[in-house]
């Protein structure tokens, strides 16, 4: 009699391993999910819904550009006695005195005293290391922090790791649209934090790993070049 070969064992045998690691994936998967969830939700929670005067006074005051705002909200503290000097960082190279003068009329004299111009940063980083540079040059231990809510965290990231020595007193600008509405009832909102907290993430780990000694993003030198560069001013000083 024949005995027929039975081949259903090495088959379910080869099964099992690939049924395991599916099950990995899958649970990593939804690990990561969930991680994310939850640190999207501590990232949210970090956010001011309103604008809230500085407790204190501060040497300086840094605006970042960038959102709707900034500029006239950190001038009026400046004209509130709020901080010695301004420094608006991430102008954009080709904007002058005069563009800015023009929309902050109120504010000309103010200009032409108290406020520097910084056209080298074209990101968050690079914000902080030019705002760095200025508080050393005029002596500065402690600064008001003036950017949108959204972007608060990251900046105030920035700022701590490029100058631990420095106090930092965030001020929050609240957007019209985030006024006006939830945040989460605006696809373009949402996309927005989304993308802030990834970039918030990823700022974090760098910063995390260069604390522990391993630069994964070397910053470019902060020695002095052969002619010193000084952030443009409203006027000279």
């Amino acid at each position: 009699m024949d005995l027929q070969h039975d081949d259903s064992t090495p088959k379910t045998a080869a099964a099992r391993p690939r049924g395991w690691l599916r099950a990995v994936i899958v649970g990593s998967l939804a690990i990561l999910f969930v991680g994310a969830a939850v640190g999207f939700i501590a990232f949210l929670s970090q956010l001011r819904g309103v604008e809230i005067k500085p407790a204190r006074n501060a040497d300086g005051i840094v605006v970042f550009t960038g959102g709707s705002s900034r500029v006239s909200d950190a001038m009026e503290l400046l004209a509130g006695g709020y901080g010695k000097r301004l420094l608006i960082s991430g102008v954009h190279r080709t904007n002058a005195v005069s563009d800015i003068s023009r929309s902050l009329p109120d504010n000309h004299s103010l200009l032409g005293c108290c406020v520097d111009l910084d056209r080298s940063a074209v990101n968050t980083r690079s914000n902080a290391a030019e705002t760095r540079r200025w508080a050393r040059e005029r002596g500065f231990k402690s600064l008001i922090v003036v950017t949108s809510n959204y972007h608060m965290p990251r900046a105030i990231l920035e700022l701590s790791h490029a100058m631990p020595d420095v106090t930092l007193i965030p001020f929050a600008v609240i957007g019209d649209k985030w006024r006006d509405e939830p945040w989460w009832t605006s696809g373009a909102t949402l996309r927005l934090l989304l993308s802030e907290y990834a970039k918030y993430v990823a700022a974090e780990v760098r910063v995390r790993l260069a604390d522990a000694g391993i630069e994964v993003m070397p910053e470019v030198s902060d020695q002095p070049a052969p002619a010193p560069r000084r952030p443009a001013t409203a006027q000279a000083n």
